[in-house]
């Protein structure tokens, strides 16, 4: 397989959904995040738009979100976060297992690409499933599928140290799940991910062996 010309494929279509202003209906805002759906084009379920306001530059936050360096220590959706395979400096396979996701575990290979055009001010990282012979699928789990997810983070107009983050999600669970329940607890999944993006980059900040003043 030509992972790194699926990784472009899969950029180039969360840049369209990125440009896609028309069908998007709000499903959940909590603590200034912002949860929006559609019905994917990919398979019989929803395609979800996150944004939220994230402390942090956008060439910072690229690397905290999707590079595998202490990921499972601030992300709690995640057992195992590994890299497995390296194609190029922006392009690697990780292999995930998530934490239960209401009636069972998820366990795909994800096709990762990060690519950084410093002339529009913005950073990208892109993701989707992929087939990698070291990694075949697990009778001990189910193996979900990613279609192309991603983010885009920018700098935030009034304060450019922090960044806008807008996420693209799209996730069939598979296995026995019902729709129903995937579409009632995907919005608060999602919002729970951006909380903890922000607590982790508060914990990555504080000094060694401080602790917090109330």
């Amino acid at each position: 397989m030509d992972y790194k010309a699926l990784a472009q494929e899969t950029a180039q279509e969360v840049l369209e959904y990125s440009q896609d202003t028309s069908g998007w209906k709000v499903v959940k805002t909590s603590k200034k995040i912002t949860v929006s759906s559609k019905a994917s084009k990919k398979f019989h379920g929803n395609l979800y738009r996150v944004e939220g306001i994230i402390p942090e530059s956008i060439t910072k936050l690229s690397d905290f979100l999707y590079k595998p360096e202490n990921r499972v220590a601030w992300d709690k959706s995640l057992k195992v976060y590994n890299m497995v395979h390296k194609i190029d400096s922006d392009t690697f396979i990780c292999h995930t297992i998530t934490q239960s996701f209401a009636m069972g575990s998820i366990s795909p290979p994800r096709l990762y690409r990060l690519s950084v055009p410093q002339a529009l001010r913005r950073e990208y990282g892109y993701y989707q499933f992929v087939d990698f012979p070291a990694y075949p699928a697990s009778s001990n789990y189910i193996r979900g599928h990613n279609h192309a997810c991603g983010c885009i983070c920018s700098p935030l107009q009034e304060n450019p140290a922090h960044s806008k983050l807008v996420m693209f999600i799209q996730t069939e669970m598979r296995g026995k799940l019902s729709p129903s329940i995937i579409e009632a607890t995907m919005p608060s999944n999602l919002v729970s991910f951006v909380l903890s993006a922000k607590d982790g980059i508060k914990t990555l900040r504080a000094p060694v062996g401080c602790g917090y003043q109330s």
